[in-house]
């Protein structure tokens, strides 16, 4: 995949977006452009509008009223006042700001909608939210408000609320990398003049088309895909030092044993271990006929098998997810034979459900890395290692309490992964009777996400300790690299210290891929590296 944070600019209306191109816009303020094809969609979408307008039938959403209002027919010279009333009453979020990449990623993608001509907007309509991206302008979204249908309502109309001038917003400079930043908060007129924008004045169906839409859970999943992909190889990584540590066996990731049941992901992800693995002097220490033991604990054992069916459910959100940006959602819709028809397709479950699975994936596979942390504290599991990692157990804890941290993260994530998608509450005077609950499902996978990145922190912390402790025996060269990148941060073993900084900085390590990187780029070389036993040809 391309880096996101490399990405020159990001052009609307070309082809179909990228989860690349959310990240790039979302998190790291790549600059818009529209392209020409999509400012031509755009004036012929608009043009069909218009001849509704004029049109004595009504047309929903342009000479009607909307939702269980839409019965009513307004005059021509009410639907400015119209448009700029469905903002205004839609914008009814409560609670705290939303964070700024997912505003700017609900922007994005109703911005590539709109490029789309499908929703009959004016080109000058999208060139002020493309405006708005590049001037850093990330409108105030208050958490609550979307029920995920007909779209995300509430968010996308406190965003056409600062296209309109009103409302607050916080200002950035794009250029600063910083797509999650608080930035300063300030009433949207002023920042629209200081950057030179003219407000909008909507004119028929642009209220409508610019909060009908997806944008929000669309936007979160596609983060929360991003991230996770890096989670789960950091999953990988983890394992192999708790096999390590824990004197585990590499053979359970032989390569003929994962094509008895050739699950994509756990082929992967067995074939990472095997490369985090090798070389490993630890695991040779224990390959002969001394070591007992038959088989290792499931936490050791199935790594592959959760990490791997995570990995898989990834591949399916990211399918959904990949529809998603290849669609144009609005209700109604302009057809490119200039009809314009109501439909279902703001509708969040498709994005509902995939979000409410990673959920589950998270819980999941945090469970099994606390499984792991837990072992390397018990001296009836740990291979004879100290009580809980500690110095001088008893006037030392060492990790006791790490673990009850991942403890109450991987219980709170289990509560995370219960569904959103089945909970639907009736809307609109029945109108709106079945909803997804999608923008709630991204919200708590946001959550659970921070969660993940947490309890594999603390095991990276813990498997850390306890290669050390296996000194003189060296770890692979992989796992040796991600260690030297923990030590360069995080001190080795010793008597207690403040336990809680060393997590926030192994948290560091893992939310950026450092560790990971360390690790993989270790592997990339010795995989590389001649074969001693072949005499360097």
């Amino acid at each position: 995949m391309v880096d996101p944070a490399q990405a020159e600019s990001v052009t609307i209306g070309a082809r179909p977006l990228t989860e690349a191109d959310v990240v790039a816009v979302a998190r790291y303020a790549v600059p818009v452009l529209l392209a020409p094809e999509a400012v031509a969609a755009l004036a012929a979408g608009r043009a069909a509008v218009d001849r509704l307008s004029s049109s004595p039938f009504p047309a929903y959403g342009i000479s009607t009223g909307f939702g269980a209002l839409a019965t009513r027919h307004i005059p021509a010279a009410q639907r400015t006042d119209l448009q700029r009333s469905l903002i205004r009453s839609h914008a009814a979020g409560s609670g705290p700001e939303v964070e700024t990449e997912v505003v700017r990623a609900l922007m994005l993608l109703r911005l590539a909608t709109l490029a789309t001509g499908r929703t009959g907007v004016r080109p000058e309509t999208a060139r002020t939210l493309a405006a708005l991206l590049n001037a850093g302008i990330t409108p105030v979204v208050p958490e609550y408000g979307s029920l995920g249908c007909s779209g995300d309502l509430a968010p996308l109309s406190h965003v056409a609320l600062a296209l309109m001038g009103e409302g607050d917003v916080r200002t950035t400079d794009c250029g600063d990398g910083e797509g999650d930043g608080t930035g300063t908060l300030r009433p949207a007129a002023q920042a629209l003049a200081q950057a030179g924008i003219t407000p909008l004045v909507l004119a028929e169906k642009e209220g409508l088309a610019l909060i009908n839409g997806t944008d929000g859970m669309l936007g979160m999943l596609a983060l929360a895909c991003h991230d996770l992909e890096r989670l789960l190889a950091t999953a990988d990584l983890t394992a192999a030092m708790s096999v390590e540590g824990l004197l585990g066996t590499d053979r359970v990731f032989a390569a003929d044993l994962q094509a008895l049941r050739p699950h994509p992901g756990a082929v992967a992800s067995a074939a990472h271990l095997r490369s985090l693995l090798a070389g490993s002097a630890i695991v040779a220490s224990h390959r002969g006929p001394d070591d007992t033991r038959v088989q290792d604990a499931y936490s050791l054992r199935c790594a592959p098998q959760v990490n791997g069916a995570a990995r898989d459910t990834l591949a399916h959100a990211r399918q959904v997810a990949g529809h998603e940006l290849d669609s144009a959602i609005d209700n109604p819709v302009v057809l490119p034979d200039g009809r314009v028809e109501s439909n279902g397709n703001f509708h969040g479950a498709p994005l509902a459900y995939v979000l409410d699975f990673l959920a589950i994936v998270v819980a999941d596979v945090a469970s099994m890395s606390e499984r792991r942390t837990d072992r390397f504290l018990d001296v009836a599991r740990n291979h004879g290692l100290p009580a809980f990692l500690a110095a001088d157990p008893g006037v030392d804890s060492g990790h006791m309490i790490a673990q009850y941290t991942a403890a109450g993260i991987v219980s709170e994530l289990k509560r995370l992964a219960t569904p959103a998608s089945v909970d639907s509450i009736p809307s609109s005077a029945m109108q709106e009777d079945h909803v997804s609950m999608g923008w709630s499902a991204a919200r708590k996978l946001r959550r659970a996400l921070d969660g993940l990145t947490r309890v594999l922190a603390i095991e990276l912390l813990t498997a850390g300790r306890g290669l050390d402790l296996r000194a003189p025996l060296a770890p692979a060269p992989a796992t040796a690299a991600a260690l030297r990148e923990l030590r360069r941060h995080v001190a080795g073993p010793g008597p207690d210290r403040q336990l809680s900084r060393e997590i926030d900085a192994a948290v560091a390590l893992v939310r950026d891929g450092r560790a990971l990187a360390a690790a993989d780029d270790a592997a990339r070389r010795t995989a590389l590296a001649p074969d001693p036993g072949d005499g360097g040809s």
